[in-house]
């Protein structure tokens, strides 16, 4: 009996894994692990890409893993389990997947690593908007509001790659201004999974600390810099003190519009994921996808595709209208 046990084991194994390494180019399986679908910006994400991926013949099964490292780490052996062909990712935390990627990779599953770039680990792909260049942006358009004055840096979450890089850029433009002493900085803190709440007390903190003396506060993203402006509404500095964003939230784009935001980034998330949706089939079928450059992300230099970012202001807030991202109406708060 333990023979016919053991024989039937043998037999799945097998089929496993010559499933996994004759993937179906004509209609390939895609599993894609997303950060935290709670976040407004991923649903967009994921309709985009879902709809890029039907279209051109492939299947995909979506996973969130509302920001949980163990979460992600476990649905990714899921989806590994399921067969797909390749793995399109957006990782919680960048540098804890490398055990999960070489499962994939033993089992001939390409990986693709979505807008924020996966370290330590044999990755296929990258694919994001050139996240250095959007912290140049956000540094870039306070500093020509603001050429002098104290500057407060609010990061994003110490586990996101992208928040170094975005650090990297708002520094390019930064660092010079305060070796001639026209800036200083007064302050800078990164803020845990990118939460508005803990955005807010951190600033709260600041203005105690420098007695509400400061001139801009560059945050990494949108959700941050909804946090710190509600800190200086309550000090009455909403739109006094400039503040950077970006990812073109709704929200945002109101507060722009308002006045209370100075700025934000609008990345065409259509862009991006059926471009993504396109690469990962690319890679599944053989082919071979036009890259800009590569990264390093500690294991190799991984082929990476870059897109450009738009700086979003007032004086430009029609293109989010004219791209089908947002409606006149919405932008109106009807």
């Amino acid at each position: 009996m333990k023979k016919v046990f053991h024989a039937i084991a043998l037999a799945c194994a097998v089929l496993v894994t010559s499933g996994a390494a004759h993937a179906d180019a004509k209609n390939p399986k895609i599993g894609f692990s997303i950060d935290d679908l709670r976040v407004e910006r991923w649903t967009r994400d994921r309709d985009y890409f879902t709809a890029a991926a039907k279209e051109m013949g492939a299947e995909v099964f979506v996973q969130s893993a509302d920001a949980s490292e163990q979460r992600q780490i476990a649905q990714i052996e899921n989806l590994i389990s399921r067969g797909v062909d390749v793995l399109v990712i957006v990782p919680y935390n960048a540098t804890v997947l490398n055990n999960a990627i070489s499962e994939a990779k033993k089992a001939k599953i390409k990986v693709v690593s979505y807008d924020r770039l996966i370290l330590n680990a044999d990755v296929d792909a990258y694919i994001s908007f050139d996240n250095v260049a959007v912290g140049e942006m956000q540094a870039g358009a306070l500093a020509k509001l603001k050429p002098k004055g104290n500057y407060y840096l609010l990061g994003g979450a110490p586990t996101d790659n992208n928040a170094k890089m975005l650090r990297e850029g708002q520094l390019k433009v930064l660092q010079p201004l305060v070796d001639k002493g026209d800036i200083k900085i007064v302050g800078k803190q990164w803020v845990k999974d990118w939460s508005g709440s803990e955005a807010m007390s951190i600033v709260e903190n600041a203005l105690t600390a420098n007695g509400n003396k400061i001139d801009a506060v560059v945050a990494s993203n949108d959700g941050t810099a909804g946090g710190a402006i509600q800190a200086l509404a309550a000090q009455k500095l909403a739109g006094k003190v400039i503040v950077s964003g970006q990812d073109a939230d709704l929200a945002a784009v109101r507060r722009v519009i308002a006045g209370t935001q100075a700025m934000t980034v609008y990345k065409p998330l259509k862009q991006i994921a059926s471009s993504a949706a396109k690469l990962a089939i690319q890679l599944v079928r053989n082919e071979k996808p036009v890259y800009t450059t590569q990264l390093d992300n500690g294991f190799k230099k991984v082929d990476s595709l870059l897109l450009k970012p738009i700086l979003l202001t007032k004086t430009n807030m029609d293109v989010v209208v004219k791209d089908g991202f947002y409606t006149q109406a919405q932008l109106a708060g009807k």
